[in-house]
């Protein structure tokens, strides 16, 4: 598989892969409703729709939809649609949920519970995935700017095997890692840079398997060759990331949203760790951008896990 280069082409591929049924929470949303209907018509999905019928059906008209071609779930109190959701994951009647009206917390409640939900073995991370600035068209990750508040090490080394999965299924056979911080070198007042300097450390051992850490790094030095070699920088990597891994929830928050508000490019993203994709799109983000995570959705959920 050749690497998808562009938002474009992602959702392309996974058109090709489609359709996997998605069931919608809160699809009442105009924004979520919007991106599966679009969905649907590029051959990506087949929604589901979970909540309030009667909000459900004035939206799907709002649309010039027909109301009768899809299946609804009438559950209009959100924590319980939730469960919903997640049940009809387990029972094998859908493969990915997108988040709709509902806020983060109330999805990932049911999603997290331990008799109920879709945990899988490990952490669940949030990637998200857009285009990388200037040079060769690809793509760009960041991770975790939605689930991970202060994460340890050992958070971290999961966080990356999370993210490294996602791109080995967007075709990047050995995505390099920047390993986030303030600086390049280690220093007791940023423990974040130990942290980096013991992962890279893991990867030169071979206990990472199938990416390239590097770090600690500054973004300048993860994204641009010529400021990691202005900077002495002489690790091979340098300058040409593949994901970005950030040291806190802040961080990649702040980071991921730019991309959206400032240089006003198409985002996706996935939880990635859970038994099968979860979509947690800001509610502020427009049917384009939640396209664009249903695409990553299919593509992880058709890529194995």
């Amino acid at each position: 598989m050749t690497p998808i280069r562009n938002m474009r082409e992602l959702v392309e591929r996974a058109s090709a892969l489609g359709p996997c049924r998605v069931a919608v929470p809160g699809a009442d949303s105009k924004t979520a409703l919007g991106a599966a209907l679009e969905g649907e018509a590029r051959g990506l999905v087949e929604p589901v729709l979970i909540g309030d019928r009667a909000a459900i059906v004035t939206a799907l008209e709002s649309y010039g939809a027909d109301p009768a071609r899809y299946p609804v779930v009438d559950e209009p109190d959100l924590d319980r649609a939730a469960r919903r959701a997640v049940a009809l994951v387990r029972g094998e009647g859908a493969e990915i949920v997108l988040k709709g009206s509902l806020s983060t917390a109330q999805l990932l409640r049911a999603v997290l519970d331990r008799d109920h939900g879709l945990r899988g073995p490990g952490l669940l991370s949030d990637v998200l995935v857009t285009e990388a600035p200037g040079g060769e068209p690809r793509l760009l990750g960041v991770t975790d700017g939605g689930l991970n508040v202060a994460p340890s090490l050992e958070d971290k080394r999961r966080i990356l095997e999370n993210a490294v999965r996602v791109f080995h299924r967007l075709g990047v056979e050995r995505p390099k890692v920047a390993l986030l911080c303030a600086i390049e070198t280690v220093t007791p007042a940023m423990p974040h840079t130990a942290e980096a300097a013991a992962l890279q450390a893991l990867a030169e051992r071979g206990e990472l398997e199938g990416c390239e850490p590097f770090g600690p790094v500054a973004l300048d030095g993860a994204l641009s060759v010529g400021a990691a070699r202005a900077k002495g920088m002489s690790h091979p990597a340098a300058g040409k990331a593949d994901v970005i891994l950030v040291p806190n929830i802040e961080t990649g928050n702040a980071l991921g949203k730019s991309f959206t508000w400032l240089a006003e490019k198409r985002v996706g993203h996935v939880v990635e760790g859970a038994r099968a994709p979860v979509l947690i799109p800001s509610r502020a983000e427009g049917s384009m951008d939640k396209l664009c995570s249903l695409a990553l959705g299919v593509l992880v959920a058709r890529g194995g896990r």
